[in-house]
């Protein structure tokens, strides 16, 4: 019926419906004209110059136009020699050291106060030890007695003046803490302007700390086995090495040979022993020895001082006139026919030349870290070096026992010493070894001078402490705490110059 088929294509055009056209065309506005332009806030201007290198004659300044031609010759002809000789003049040292005197006041030593503490004085007691705090304001005493027999029965006090004081009383302290046993040593704290430490003859080692106005003590050792069974001759705060550099220990020195280490503990009063040292007889080499004691006898500790370069580095004088480099890190086998909770171990690793008879003191330099200066009962003051046993040279004022030695903190070459006839000698190394520049008479009836103490914190200021228990604070000089052009050069060559003999 249906069948699929495929035909070609019909086409057909519209009778009624036209072509369309179509067309292409442009449009343009007319040329934009522009124009460009540079600005800049900032107004430059380099320029140059240079300098010539002139004649001797070229150099000359003329400052005005002088019509006298001879005047211009004069200058033109005297210029090139002066100028010569002004630069020879810089590279000079003819004229290092020397300082032009301004007033005549300033090479006086003059006395500030004269203190005294007038009930201990009616009981007789000394002035056995002295120390300045770190502000330099406030000067801490000890009284006791040097010359004891048997037991000590005296009655002590650890006095202080605060020296700014408009209202200072020089007949009564500031502050006056009783103590049962004649003190014989203080030191305040490097810091705390208010904490002293101090060791008695019985032995015992106490911590105050005076600005609390009940109970002052803060820290003792108490009178138990570690403590010392002597009179203690010196106690001074050093730094603990296991804390950093935050906190301090206190080192204590005795007549019964022991150096000892105590640790103040937060939240109790008993000072801990931390470490210690002891001097014995075969610490010192048979050559030297001035006694035939055993070797393990115990040979008493008179003073002490740190280095100020190495503090692990100290030096000690003993009873017997033997003097000793020692090291806080001392390794040696520990002595065994002594008690103690700790460990005791000879400090020593060398020997001086020992003085003939006790020494009394001992100072390291602040400006040369291998010398040092000793003084005791055979009259002389030595200064030592660290690297050879004689010392470098000695002297001898002849004023007896020499009691104590001090470097000054401000000048390189100057010391001071006090003496058992009552007077202050002062030396200054570059104007003369032998002789002292200043001589004062502490006391006037010639009794001894037992301390002596440099204010740190003020260079002119020093004071001294004597048996009559007064205390002087001196002004001293401009001449001796200014240090001159090269100071630490010419002790350097005292130093070199002896080690080479």
């Amino acid at each position: 019926m249906f069948n699929d088929e495929a035909q070609e294509a019909v086409e057909f055009k519209s009778s009624w419906k036209t072509e369309r056209s179509s067309k292409n065309a442009g449009a343009q506005t007319s040329e934009i004209i522009t124009y460009e332009a540079d600005v800049q806030s900032i107004h430059r201007v380099d320029a140059e110059t240079q300098t010539e290198e002139e004649d001797e004659k070229g150099k000359l300044v003329f400052v005005v136009e002088e019509e006298n031609p001879g005047l211009v010759n004069f200058i033109l002809r005297v210029y090139p020699e002066v100028s010569r000789q002004l630069q020879a003049n810089i590279t000079s040292h003819a004229f290092d050291g020397y300082e032009e005197s301004i007033d005549e006041s300033t090479s006086s030593v003059s006395c500030a106060h004269t203190l005294m503490n007038a009930a201990l004085v009616e009981d007789e007691l000394q002035v056995t030890g002295l120390s300045w705090n770190s502000t330099g304001s406030v000067i801490a005493v000890s009284y006791g007695r040097f010359d004891h027999e048997h037991w000590c029965s005296h009655k002590s006090a650890l006095c202080t003046w605060n020296i700014d004081r408009r209202a200072i009383d020089p007949n009564k302290p500031d502050i006056t803490i009783d103590l049962s046993s004649c003190l014989m040593c203080i030191a305040f704290h490097p810091n705390l302007p208010s904490v002293v430490a101090g060791g008695s003859f019985n032995g015992e080692i106490q911590v105050w700390d005076t600005g609390r106005e009940d109970e002052t003590v803060i820290a003792t050792t108490g009178m138990g086995s570690d403590s010392h069974r002597e009179p203690v001759s010196k106690v001074l705060w050093t730094l603990d090495s296991s804390s950093k550099g935050t906190k301090y220990q206190i080192l204590s020195i005795s007549g019964d040979g022991k150096v000892l280490v105590w640790q103040m503990t937060p939240g109790s009063r008993d000072l801990k022993l931390v470490g210690g040292f002891i001097l014995q007889t075969d610490s010192v080499p048979r050559s030297m020895r001035l006694s035939k004691a055993r070797g393990d006898a115990e040979m008493g500790v008179t003073s002490m001082s740190f280095s100020h370069e190495d503090r692990t580095l100290f030096v000690l004088g003993s009873e017997a006139g033997g003097v000793f480099k020692c090291s806080m890190t001392s390794r040696g086998p520990p002595v065994t026919n002594v008690q103690s909770s700790v460990p005791l171990r000879s400090p020593v690793t060398f020997a001086f030349s020992p003085h003939f008879g006790p020494v009394f003191s001992v100072d390291c330099s602040p400006y040369h870290r291998n010398l040092f200066l000793t003084c005791g009962t055979d009259a002389s003051v030595r200064l030592y070096s660290m690297l050879q046993s004689k010392p470098l040279f000695s002297v001898e004022p002849g004023a007896g026992y020499l009691f104590r030695v001090r470097w000054s903190p401000s000048r390189p070459l100057v010391f001071s010493v006090v003496t058992a006839d009552g007077r202050l000698l002062i030396y200054d190394l570059k104007v003369d070894r032998i002789n002292p520049v200043v001589t004062l008479d502490v006391t006037t009836d010639k009794s001894p001078v037992y301390s002596l103490e440099y204010n740190l914190q003020r260079r002119q200021t020093l004071a001294t402490g004597d048996s009559q228990g007064r205390i002087k604070i001196w002004r001293l000089s401009d001449e001796l705490t200014t240090q001159s052009n090269r100071e630490e050069e010419f002790l350097a060559v005292i130093a070199n110059d002896t080690q080479t003999e």
